[in-house]
């Protein structure tokens, strides 16, 4: 038996909950990462309404599913970005293009997350941060060491009242190391950690997909930063670099063929999935492997049923023994 299954469902949204659990049992999954979204979990109703709580619990038991984590990337984003229109698509209707709102609207619901959480039973939030200086990721105009380090010293003081409630609740908070987040490749996330040494509540949620079209190399960065991974995300990418267009995208949308990488269904894209779970045996990381599923060019229902199983193929156990302890004298 491996490690659990589930399903990251923020990109089901548009799913009701019921819907969304009586298809990932369908498609094969254990269980369901569930989104702070859509018709998938309200924050604000599971901190403060029991009977919500159990109406999940209840959907989640009828189904037979289990729920390990809760994603709250949509509102973590909100509280380290500021002043972005493109927010207007996470916030509620009514706070669009008030910066100031808007953000205090996401400190106060991250807080609610982890009483949530423990409510449901959830002992890890994955999501993003959000990043003051990602305006900043190519240095010109110049950019000082004094204007990165005020970004990292905003992220660090907005999130710490955050991540107290967090530490009350006995949850971790798994950043989702991505662009567009102040952590978003090895020595960036290196700092990142380093800043937040006090706070272990604070950690990461793997995924490879987004590292692998940098450049950094999945299962070592996985390697270096293992004892602050609390969550995996089971994601693929295919990189396809043929001369025209850069690792940056050229502002063409996801699934266009001239993009130099594009997210793809698991086993279709250059994720080297086996020496990522040699790193996870190697450190007995026993919490789920969390299919977050993004291929703009499959069926989502053929996709993901898909991945369920490749997932089962590749999470092979540990040896409890040595392969050459049978010829031994």
């Amino acid at each position: 038996m491996g490690r659990l299954l589930t399903l990251m469902t923020s990109q089901w949204a548009d799913l009701d909950l019921e819907t969304m659990c009586k298809t990932a049992k369908e498609m094969g999954y254990d269980g369901i990462e569930i989104a702070c979204q859509g018709k998938h979990l309200d924050v604000k109703r599971a901190a403060t309404d029991m009977a919500y709580v159990q109406e999940i619990k209840d959907l989640l038991a009828k189904y037979d599913l289990k729920c390990y984590a809760a994603a709250s990337h949509i509102i973590g984003q909100c509280v380290g970005d500021y002043n972005d229109p493109r927010l207007n698509n996470f916030a509620p209707p009514e706070l669009a293009d008030k910066p100031d709102e808007i953000r205090a609207w996401a400190i106060e619901t991250m807080k609610l997350v982890p009483v949530a959480c423990k409510n449901l039973g959830i002992k890890v939030s994955t999501g993003f941060v959000g990043s003051p200086i990602w305006k900043y990721i190519y240095s010109f105009p110049q950019t000082t060491e004094e204007m990165i380090e005020a970004g990292f010293q905003e992220i660090y003081d907005l999130w710490c009242p955050i991540l107290d409630v967090f530490r009350e609740c006995d949850v971790k908070f798994a950043l989702e190391v991505h662009p567009g987040e102040i952590a978003f490749d090895y020595y960036s996330t290196k700092r990142l950690l380093e800043k937040f040494k006090d706070r272990p509540e604070f950690g990461l949620n793997f995924d490879p997909s987004h590292l692998l079209w940098q450049g950094v190399t999945p299962h070592v960065f996985l390697n270096d930063f293992i004892d602050r991974v609390y969550h995996v995300h089971m994601k693929d990418v295919g990189v396809m670099y043929d001369g025209r267009v850069g690792v940056l995208g050229s502002h063409i949308d996801f699934g266009d063929l001239r993009r130099a990488w594009n997210f793809r269904s698991l086993g279709h894209g250059n994720v080297n999935f086996e020496e990522i779970i040699r790193v996870l045996n190697a450190y007995d990381y026993q919490g789920p492997l969390s299919v977050e599923w993004e291929d703009s060019g499959m069926d989502r229902i053929a996709g993901a049923t898909e991945a369920a199983a490749f997932v089962r193929k590749v999470d092979f156990a540990k040896s409890d023994v040595k392969f050459d302890a049978a010829i031994a004298n």
